[in-house]
């Protein structure tokens, strides 16, 4: 065993020391910027978009009847990163940070781009997984199941035929009673359109097959009634 001299053991520690602290000086800022930056970029991420308007969707479907490249341009100008690396990249959103996963409000959940009815919330069940999880599409027609073997998994991918984008992926783990499929879909790559706005948007044709009929005009039925009734009240 070698033996160093005190003063050696001295020297030894401080250049130690002064080699430690000037790694910190250089290493530290370029941590905290590396931190900050996908910190916030992972809480952006995180955040439910929002949905969007009008006439962003104008335009959407608009750019949809040419061009893939317009339609991808438009959707970058008009769409939120989030929604954007989902739909066209094929990202997937964060669980339980989604906009849909709890939404238990009675509705259909349209293509974000192209506006055509995907899944009704009739369909829809608690699958425990944080994202919105239905047994089963809309016709069969509206949606395209690809082979996917990124990532080192293979799965079946779930795109809506009329846009072309990703929408998530489909699994033979869902409810035994109904179809025994579990369509685990990305809020992000949807725009959800409650009852009240069926008849407004023009989706009233598909409410037999969304098995939503029956719930619609119960609505339908307490709205007029209570129109009624607030007429009444003036005309007295």
């Amino acid at each position: 065993m070698t033996i160093y001299p005190k003063t050696n053991r001295r020297e030894i520690s401080a250049i130690t020391t002064a080699l430690l602290t000037r790694i910190c000086k250089v290493s530290l800022p370029i941590l905290l910027v590396v931190i900050v930056t996908f910190g916030v970029h992972g809480l952006a991420q995180d955040q439910s978009p929002p949905i969007p308007n009008k006439a962003d969707q104008a335009k959407l479907k608009k750019a949809l009847s040419g061009k893939r490249s317009e339609l991808l341009k438009v959707a970058g100008e008009v769409l939120s990163p989030l929604e954007y690396k989902v739909s066209f990249k094929s990202g997937t959103e964060r669980s339980f940070r989604n906009r849909y996963w709890s939404n238990k409000e009675a509705g259909l959940y349209v293509d974000l781009i192209s506006g055509e009815p995907l899944f009704s919330s009739a369909h829809k069940f608690k699958s425990g997984t944080g994202w919105p999880s239905f047994d089963r599409p809309l016709g069969e027609s509206q949606v395209v199941e690809v082979i996917d073997q990124t990532h080192g998994m293979k799965r079946v991918e779930v795109r809506s035929k009329a846009s072309d984008i990703h929408l998530g992926h489909v699994f033979e783990d869902g409810p035994k009673k109904t179809t025994g499929r579990r369509f685990c879909i990305n809020s992000a790559s949807l725009r959800f359109v409650p009852l009240s706005e069926i008849k407004a948007e023009g989706y009233e044709d598909v409410l037999e097959e969304a098995e939503l009929m029956s719930a619609y005009k119960s609505q339908t039925s307490s709205t007029e009634q209570s129109s009624t009734k607030k007429r009444n009240k003036k005309h007295k």
